[in-house]
């Protein structure tokens, strides 16, 4: 049993019309004068806002506001936040949205708190974060976790790179989740964050070294809770317990519980449909759909009893004997079925990209930070990145 850390100090607050209670969790956790950060129009239509700015004022905390941010958050908008935060004085910020409005919240949040930096650096590593804003969140859309999570991702227009960090100061103080202000949500948006959700989990499980029994069946059970609900939200798009089910879900698979005792995960996935993000501007879960069938049968020989026991707990598919190689594949077509059944791509055509040789090496040149780092716990280096995105493009040749 490997060690571990955990630490999840955001409360949450779940169920319908808790965001009523948004103006007194602020009071409690010390804010005066609220930034709120939101996205497009559908939070000012449907009342959310309205909503919340009335639960502010009834709390006796004044507030200023800016809209605007879009799915692959931009780093001009978090200027534009910084900015505005220090004209106004502002001491909480409160993000109502999914995680493009949470991860630019914190970001913002970031740069308030180190005024000498550029924000941008503490994404590209090269300086490190020493303080974050209080940050509170609305979550409006189940998909990035970021409501529970220390991640934050961040996309640069100059040069469209698409990069994360990690910090524990700019975890929420609390979270909202109330599964009635998903149901507005696009049925695209809304299974694009189940993928989200489920490959969150599948980036801590598929690892190549020995793990804890009790985590992988908690990851098992989660990620047959997202397909089945997932599933159930196609026909049903107004199921509360299906909403519930799969907010709880994207905040449990994000928070670092399944992460415990996998030595931190795999993430060659997430890294190569940053890629496509920050070049195309397509929908995160859309692009994971996308490329992990290709990234999966590219790798998945280095460890095929792991495959073949995620092809079992989670599908049902009995292993034939030892014969762990047929029964991974079996597992790894299984999801591709699946995402085919929740009308999600599963190669770059069905994203809507087809990419020529010079577009898939920019992506894989990126990726790999100019051919100076591997991703994930396989070790892909550059030339396999360009392969794993060679395959989803339609060259199936290079599996043989």
């Amino acid at each position: 049993m490997r060690n571990f850390g955990l630490y999840i100090p955001t409360r949450v607050v779940f169920g319908k019309d808790t965001h009523l209670q948004v103006g007194e969790l602020i009071k409690e956790s010390g804010g005066h004068k609220v930034f709120v950060h939101y996205g497009g129009k559908s939070a000012r239509e449907s009342g959310l806002l309205d909503q919340v700015f009335d639960s502010l004022t009834e709390a006796g905390l004044s507030y200023v506001s800016l809209g605007g941010v879009r799915p692959n958050p931009r780093l001009s908008k978090v200027y534009e936040g910084i900015d505005l935060c220090k004209k106004e004085g502002v001491d909480f910020i409160l993000a109502v949205g999914g995680g493009s409005v949470i991860d630019s919240s914190k970001a913002i949040g970031y740069g308030v708190a180190d005024p000498e930096a550029d924000v941008w650096e503490f994404y590209t590593h090269t300086r490190e974060i020493h303080g974050c804003l209080p940050i509170g969140a609305v979550l409006t859309i189940a998909a990035a976790g970021s409501e529970m999570s220390d991640s934050s991702v961040i996309t640069n227009e100059d040069g469209w790179l698409k990069r994360g960090c990690h910090s524990d100061l700019g975890r929420c103080r609390f979270a909202i989740l109330n599964p009635r202000l998903t149901y507005t949500l696009p049925q695209y948006q809304t299974e694009c964050g189940c993928v989200d959700i489920l490959m969150h989990t599948m980036e801590r499980y598929f690892v190549n070294i020995e793990t804890m029994e009790i985590v992988d069946g908690m990851s098992e059970a989660l990620m047959q809770t997202v397909i089945y609900n997932a599933r159930i939200l196609m026909s049903e798009p107004g199921n509360y317990n299906a909403r519930a089910e799969i907010m709880w879900a994207g905040s449990l698979s994000h928070n670092g519980l399944m992460g415990c005792g996998t030595g931190g995960g795999d993430w060659a996935c997430h890294q190569l449909a940053h890629e496509l993000g920050g070049r195309y501007d397509v929908t995160h879960g859309a692009a994971l759909a996308a490329i992990w069938g290709s990234w999966a049968r590219y790798v998945y020989k280095a460890n095929p009893e792991r495959f073949a026991q995620f092809a079992t707990n989670v599908f049902g598919i009995a292993c034939d004997g030892m014969d762990f190689e047929k029964t991974a594949l079996a597992g790894i077509e299984a999801l591709e079925d699946f995402f085919r059944s929740i009308e999600m791509p599963t190669d770059l055509k069905e994203l809507g990209l087809e990419l020529s040789d010079s577009d898939i090496r920019e992506l894989a040149f990126k990726c790999s930070y100019e051919d100076t780092r591997t991703i994930g716990v396989f070790r892909l280096n550059m030339k396999d990145m360009e392969r794993i995105y060679q395959i989803a493009n339609g060259n199936k040749s290079l599996l043989t």
